[in-house]
């Protein structure tokens, strides 16, 4: 998969310790977005490598965030199954909506039923706030996927 960056054993990227696996990259070029570099910006970087890497730290889990992940939704989904298998959490951060990753392609699909939350929307500058937890504008959402899959209606983390 090719990623922009990795960050170790991260405190703010979801609760608890997390393996943060950054991807470069998005289509969307949300005004304000701090992860709206282009598409060339990351390297190739094999899967094992990465489980590797999370297996050696003292982590509760994974956080997904980018650019875009569900850009890379197959090898996202074969991290995130993965991650699973070790009995870790995974968090993922995308600019697209739950309501249509639910009807994406089958490999968005598959990323969004790997993932335990999904944190929604586009940044919106004039929405901005540094008050809420684990996302940064009042439209993103921290929707806990299993739960809004059975429902069929993004069901949210309480504040």
């Amino acid at each position: 998969m090719v990623i922009a960056g990795i960050r170790q054993c991260s405190v703010s990227d979801g609760p608890g310790k997390r393996f943060v696996v950054l991807l470069p990259g998005c289509q969307h070029h949300c005004a304000g977005c701090a992860a709206s570099q282009g598409p060339g910006a990351g390297v190739d970087f094999p899967l094992e490598e990465l489980l590797d890497q999370m297996e050696s730290q003292d982590v509760e889990g994974l956080s997904i965030s980018g650019g875009e992940p569900f850009d890379q939704a197959e090898d996202c989904a074969a991290l995130a199954t993965a991650v699973h298998a070790q009995g870790k959490t995974v968090w993922c951060w995308t600019s697209r909506t739950f309501e249509d990753l639910a009807g994406g392609t089958d490999a968005q699909r598959a990323l969004l039923a790997a993932t335990d939350v999904l944190v929604d929307g586009p940044f919106r500058p004039d929405l901005a706030r540094t008050d809420l937890p684990w996302r940064s504008s009042g439209n993103q959402r921290c929707i806990r996927v299993a739960e809004s899959l059975a429902a069929g209606t993004a069901v949210l983390l309480p504040e």
